[in-house]
């Protein structure tokens, strides 16, 4: 019998597959098998499901805990834990604002509100080094006075307010700005009554001290509801202001609320309006502009933007209508700000003939 040599290993050339096992190329470099990359693709597939279901009962249960926990809303509706700008000092606002001085009122006890006085740009040189009550005399010089009352969010110190103050001085106003209780360095937590109980007792505090000057209530988008709340208490207290001026003005809180960024993704769920605008009024926040336009007798211009993306003008259209048909006679004036001027929610103080519109509008009354 002829002796066989062992087979070779190494000469067949024939690899021995098995659990795990690679093949070499002629460069020696390493192939894995589409194994592997199968379980890769598995694994993210595994991981977007689970990251779209969790998104997803997250939007279903949030209705249902706001509904049980109204006060979650009423943090949405002030958002005063926002403290923007986050780099400027209210209590300096000669960094951001000539001729200003900050000072502190107590509406009631236990709680303390921050406020700018902006005198008029006229006697700017003048107020240069000038303590509190230099400040407090000059509300007196027979310069209109403006109560300045903000919107949701930020402080009194945000670009577009101090834009809109250094606009109002140098037309010839008094600007006095707030920051309602729980904003910015005024303390304490905001409530529709709480707020509207600390912009009634700064009018109350400028009055008493501008022997006779005109005195109005400017208020900005959330600060609508809180200007016409404030002009009805005065006025029921036998001290109408002399004039309200609505900026981005909505009709009340819930229909406001509809066009809310927060709101709008939910327009699709079944109920929305129970969950979610319904339980406006269980917060104890309603904002009603347009029950209390029809009883103020006070004159009132409502000014908007067109393409209002926050706030749209229809409502500021519909509120007006409103205010016509009030058994008070007075001026009600609407001025619209075309879309392609691009002032939003917020700039309309870019506008040029935005002094001269107020002046007519106070020269009427």
């Amino acid at each position: 019998m002829k002796r066989r040599d062992p087979p070779n290993k190494r000469a067949t050339g024939i690899p021995l597959h098995g659990r795990g096992s690679e093949t070499k190329s002629r460069d020696g470099t390493t192939k894995h098998f589409s194994k592997n990359k199968k379980r890769s693709s598995s694994w993210w597939l595994t991981c977007l499901k689970v990251f779209g279901l969790s998104l997803l009962v997250v939007y279903v249960t949030v209705p249902f805990i706001i509904r049980l926990f109204p006060v979650l809303l009423a943090k949405v509706v002030y958002l005063n834990m926002v403290k923007m700008p986050f780099f400027v000092d209210t209590r300096q606002p000669g960094e951001i604002l000539n001729h200003t001085t900050s000072f502190y009122l107590a509406p009631e006890e236990g709680i303390t509100v921050g406020v700018w006085h902006t005198v008029p740009t006229s006697r700017g040189e003048e107020a240069k080094g000038k303590e509190q009550s230099w400040y407090e005399a000059a509300l007196s010089d027979e310069n209109p006075v403006i109560i300045y009352l903000h919107g949701t969010g930020g402080t009194r110190a945000l670009d577009f307010r101090v834009q809109l103050i250094k606009v109002l001085s140098a037309s010839g106003f008094h600007v006095l700005a707030i920051d309602y209780r729980g904003f910015a360095d005024s303390t304490g937590e905001p409530s529709e009554e709480g707020v509207t109980e600390d912009s009634v007792y700064l009018y109350q505090w400028v009055k008493a001290r501008s022997r006779g000057s005109p005195v109005c209530l400017w208020g900005h988008s959330l600060g609508t509801g809180i200007a016409t709340n404030a002009a009805r208490i005065l006025q029921e207290r036998g001290n109408s202001p002399d004039a309200v001026i609505l900026e981005a003005p909505f009709t009340n809180i819930r229909e406001a609320g509809a066009y809310h960024p927060f709101v709008k993704i939910y327009h699709i769920f079944p109920g929305y309006e129970y969950f979610l605008l319904d339980t406006f009024a269980l917060s104890n926040n309603v904002f009603p502009n347009d029950e209390n336009v029809k009883v103020l007798s006070s004159p009132l211009l409502i000014l908007h933007a067109e393409d209002d993306q926050v706030v749209p003008s229809s409502l500021a259209k519909k509120l007006h209508k409103t205010a016509l048909i009030a058994p008070h006679s007075r001026e009600v004036m609407l001025v619209l700000f075309h879309a392609d001027l691009g002032y939003k929610h917020n700039f309309i103080y870019k506008e040029p003939k935005l002094p001269g519109i107020i002046w007519n509008f106070l020269n009427s009354i």
